[in-house]
C-alpha cells in the first residue's frame, strides 16, 4: 500500500521577523506550511473567532523572562509581533494568578496598589474606550521615603501624561506607550523600554480584569484607549459610566486629573 503524502494546507498566516527570530526558522516554516497552526481560533485581540484557512491571520508571541506564549489574531486587529511583557503577567493570561494586587514599579509596596477602571466615554458624539488609574494611597517618589504628600500627577506629567482641563476634549497621544489587551481581557499599560528596548508594564494585572464587548468593540473600532490618572480620593469607585464622568469632570475642575491617549499594543 503507497501511503498519501499530501503536504498540509498552508495557512494564511503571517510571521514577522522579529516572531521568527525568537520561535526560529523550522517552527516558523511549520507554521506558514499549515502545520502547528489552527484552522479557528479566538482573535488574541478582539476575542472574536477567526479561521487562517480564510482570513489573513497574525502571529503574536508573548515573551516574558522564562515563558512565551504563542497566540493568533485577526491581521486587521493587530500585526504580527513580540510583545515583551513581565513573567507574572505572561502567567496571567495562561492561568488565574491570585494574591497581590497590581503595583507601579518602583514605589514602597504599601503606597503602590493600583485601582483600574474601564469605562467608555463621549467625546465629540463618539464612544472612546477609557481606563481610570486611581491609587489607594498616596504615591511616593521612587528613591524616597515618602514625606507625607503625593507625587502620583507629577510623576505621571514627568513621564509624558497631561493635565486634564476639559474633559470633552481628547487627550493627546504619549508616543511609546500602549494598552496590551489579549485574548479579550485587559493585562498592562505599557512603556518604552530604557534605552529604546522592547516595552515594558507600567501597570499590569496579575490576575486578567474583564472588559465589556461595547468596550472590546469601541477599541477595536479606534485603536486607542484614554488613559485617564487621578491621585487617590478623587474619582472613587462608581457604579455607572455617567457617575464615572461626573467624577472625571470633577477631578479635573480641581487639578487633579491628567491623560493620555494610547494605542492597542502593537497597532
Amino acid at each position: 500500500m503507497i501511503k498519501s503524502e499530501e503536504p498540509p494546507v498552508p495557512r494564511m498566516l503571517d510571521v514577522s521577523e522579529d516572531v521568527r527570530a525568537e520561535i526560529g526558522d523550522e517552527e516558523a516554516d511549520r507554521l506558514l506550511a499549515g502545520l502547528n497552526a489552527p484552522g479557528s481560533y479566538d482573535c488574541t485581540s478582539c476575542r472574536t473567532p477567526g479561521d487562517s484557512d480564510q482570513e489573513r491571520t497574525s502571529t503574536v508571541l508573548f515573551v516574558g523572562d522564562e515563558t512565551a506564549v504563542l497566540a493568533f489574531a485577526h491581521a486587521t486587529c493587530i500585526p504580527s509581533q513580540v510583545v515583551q511583557v513581565a513573567e507574572d503577567q505572561l502567567q496571567g493570561a495562561v492561568r488565574s494568578i491570585t494574591g497581590e494586587e497590581p503595583q507601579i514599579p518602583g514605589a514602597a509596596p504599601q503606597q503602590a496598589v493600583l485601582g483600574v477602571t474601564s469605562g467608555l466615554i463621549l467625546l465629540d458624539g463618539d464612544v472612546h474606550p477609557a481606563l481610570v488609574v486611581e491609587p489607594t494611597a498616596p504615591i511616593a517618589r521612587p528613591g524616597t521615603a515618602g514625606h507625607g504628600g503625593d507625587d502620583f500627577l507629577p510623576l505621571l506629567i514627568e513621564q509624558g501624561f497631561l493635565p486634564v482641563g476639559d474633559v470633552n476634549r481628547r487627550p493627546s497621544q504619549l508616543p511609546g506607550w500602549s494598552v496590551l489587551i489579549a485574548m479579550g481581557q485587559l493585562h498592562a499599560v505599557l512603556q518604552p523600554g530604557t534605552g529604546g528596548g522592547n516595552p515594558v508594564a507600567w501597570w499590569q494585572a496579575h490576575q486578567p480584569l474583564q472588559v465589556t464587548e461595547g468596550w472590546r468593540t469601541a477599541a477595536n473600532k479606534t485603536n486607542t484607549v484614554l488613559v485617564y490618572a487621578a491621585p487617590v480620593g478623587s474619582i472613587g469607585q462608581q457604579p455607572r459610566e455617567d457617575l464615572l464622568r461626573d467624577a472625571l469632570e470633577k477631578a479635573a475642575a480641581n487639578g487633579r486629573l491628567v491623560a493620555a491617549a494610547m494605542p492597542l499594543a502593537g497597532t
